[in-house]
């Protein structure tokens, strides 16, 4: 079963809605997309990411190989499509509200 996803990542996509941007100051991921909720479940199930990383839940990416993940703490990991399992995820931010903030949106 995939984590839930955080309420302020809910709150966000319903607010704003699914879009691409880079992040500021050269922060991961560099360039970020973030799905539709209604594209989550699918989009998960096609990377098999309760097969491959089980504790995590895909969310978007960053444009090439790489996923945008929570764990079940609501922490935002990388993770490589191509090797994908726990140990790989690369911790970028403890919240989604401290993701968010290293978004560039001044474009």
């Amino acid at each position: 079963m995939l984590p839930s996803l955080p309420s302020a990542h809910v709150d966000y996509i319903n607010a704003k809605g699914p879009f691409e941007c880079f992040t500021s100051d050269d922060a991961e991921p560099g360039y970020v997309v973030l799905w539709a909720l209604d594209e989550i479940p699918k989009s998960n199930s096609d990377v098999e990411i309760e097969i491959y990383a089980p504790g995590f839940v895909a969310f978007g990416g960053d444009g090439g190989g790489e996923l945008l993940v929570f764990d079940s703490s609501g922490a935002v990991f990388m993770l490589p499509m191509i090797g994908m399992e726990p140990d790989c995820a690369i911790r970028v931010a403890e919240t989604f509200e401290e993701f968010i903030s290293r978004f560039d949106l001044s474009s």
